[in-house]
């Protein structure tokens, strides 16, 4: 068993919790302090005691959202077959989105900005993937640049999942279309 949990830590859970829901949901300029200590049943002096303000609170947001992406694609096992592992991950990226909507649309829908040329960091999740395409690379399984296939494939999968969770397609149109694209993309980088 863990230490009981303190109230300090309720309340930022909580307005964690409050801030993924109203950051997916509405213009990031339309969340003021007011209403997220109000959704989460605290005081503002809350959100500048337990994060320095609103950007430490969307910082907290964002950095929860990549550590679960991160955890979630780092638990794909690495097998033989490079290519069948980046499908896994592929198979997993969509699962966190559909499973973590909120944070997905936090997470790629304006809080976090996407730079295909910048560092891979320990924990970034495209480092599996990153790791993945190498490995398919050095199999001459692919051909390319690894920067290029992770964004061709994120392109994909991003589109995907964020029509997916907007209802665009229904679930039996969204499972055809993941299985016959993500292969589709992955035979247009083939050596």
């Amino acid at each position: 068993m863990g230490r009981p949990r303190t109230n300090d830590e309720t309340v930022k859970d909580r307005l964690i919790e409050s801030a993924t829901e109203m950051f997916a949901t509405r213009p990031r300029e339309s969340v003021t302090i007011r209403a997220l200590a109000a959704a989460a049943g605290t005081a503002t002096a809350a959100i500048y005691s337990l994060f320095d303000g609103k950007d430490g609170l969307i910082a907290e947001v964002r950095d929860r959202a990549v550590a679960g992406l991160y955890r979630e694609l780092s638990a794909v096992p690495a097998s033989d077959d490079p290519l069948a592992d980046i499908y896994a991950l592929a198979v997993a990226y969509r699962r966190w989105g559909r499973e973590h909507r909120h944070l997905y649309t936090v997470l790629f829908g304006g809080v976090q900005r996407f730079d295909p040329s910048g560092k891979v960091e320990a924990a970034d999740p495209v480092r599996p993937l990153i790791e993945a395409i190498d490995r398919a690379l050095s199999a001459s399984a692919l051909s390319g640049d690894a920067t290029s296939i992770a964004l061709s494939l994120w392109v994909t999968l991003h589109g995907l999942v964020t029509l997916e969770l907007a209802g665009a397609l229904d679930a039996a149109t969204a499972e055809t279309t993941f299985r016959s694209t993500v292969p589709a993309v992955l035979r247009g980088w083939a050596a």
